[in-house]
């Protein structure tokens, strides 16, 4: 089987298609290395014997997509391509809307036109909006108190999947909710190293305990949680990957979304302090104002992905800060 990843130099583009070679799975890669390094492609190789075959393309060129297509027979798209930094999503909103939804309408038309009729959709547990402290199903309700624009090209593009599937019966769709990915390779060799100015809590922890950031903001200590910081489903990387691995081995006519998270939480504090003992290091922070949107408590209810798809999360917050640590001495070196 032959798949393309678009963002496949990514975060968990890369991991994804560790897991994928691993398998015996062909592996194209697409991607413009806005936010990713070109050298990852080296570190995929040094970790599964095999580099993929790499297009630098952007989805918005449709005029190299569709030349790509016609040249090459895919099996199956996972589609990770995306700008992703929240902040900057409220700051240039059409930049993410045209780049996030316009680059995915191109890849719809071209995957419609080769006859490439299977596609997994890298989304997020944004799309849940502003639903505090319950166990997120697949059934709660989506697009409703979206706080900021990435997450709303996320939930438009499902909108978008689920108008085509209508339309287009013979294709195979599957959403997959992401919670909060940590963690790296166990190798060291790939992690998450953003090319802009990190968003998520553990690549900011990394750049703290290097000195190229000088504090870790903690963005409110009220919250009602046992510490009083942001409890969130933090998943590592690699179950994440490996429920992509899942995905594939259970594609079905129509549109398909599942979860991946852990079912449970872990305060933002929470990580800190075992970031700290892991390494041994302390790192400096101050609790700062709430961000507009944050929310105390979120997080999975894997099960529908626990009885569907045959996988659930193993790795524990330990293992992913080990896997950053690292991952961290061989940025270092």
């Amino acid at each position: 089987m032959k798949i393309l990843l678009t963002g496949g130099t990514g975060y968990i583009g890369s991991h994804t298609a560790v897991e994928l070679i691993n398998r015996g799975y062909t592996v194209e890669i697409l991607d413009n290395l806005f936010n990713s390094k070109i050298t990852t492609l080296d570190n995929i190789e040094e970790i599964t014997h095999t580099k993929p075959i790499f297009h630098q393309i952007d989805l918005l060129d449709i005029t190299s997509l569709d030349r790509l297509f016609k040249e090459n027979k895919y099996d199956l798209v996972i589609h990770f391509a995306g700008l992703k930094a929240v902040a900057e999503s409220i700051e240039k909103p059409l930049k993410y809307y045209h780049n996030n939804i316009t680059g995915t309408l191109n890849l719809l038309h071209v995957m419609q036109k080769y006859s490439v009729a299977k596609l997994i959709f890298s989304s997020s547990a944004t799309v849940y909006g502003d639903q505090d402290g319950v166990k997120l199903t697949e059934t709660n309700q989506t697009g409703l108190g979206i706080t900021n624009p990435y997450g709303q090209t996320k939930y438009m593009i499902e909108q978008i999947l689920k108008d085509f599937s209508l339309a287009n019966p013979d294709f195979s769709i599957t959403i997959l909710r992401y919670f909060n990915p940590v963690g790296a390779h166990s190798s060291g060799l790939i992690g998450e190293n953003p090319n802009d100015i990190p968003n998520n809590l553990m690549p900011i922890i990394m750049k703290v305990s290097t000195g190229e950031i000088p504090e870790l903001s903690i963005y409110g200590d009220d919250y009602d949680t046992p510490d009083g910081t942001g409890m969130r489903d933090f998943i590592h990387v690699v179950d994440l990957a490996k429920g992509h691995v899942a995905a594939i081995n259970h594609m079905q006519k129509g549109v398909s979304t599942y979860n991946l998270g852990t079912g449970k939480t872990t305060s933002v504090m929470t990580m800190v302090k075992t970031f700290e003992k892991a390494s041994g290091q302390s790192l400096p922070y101050k609790i700062v104002p709430r961000r507009p949107g944050d929310l105390a408590k979120v997080y999975a209810d894997p099960s529908k992905a626990e009885r569907e798809l045959n996988w659930h999360a193993d790795l524990t917050i330990e293992d992913a800060i080990q896997d950053t640590l690292r991952y961290l001495s061989h940025q270092a070196h």
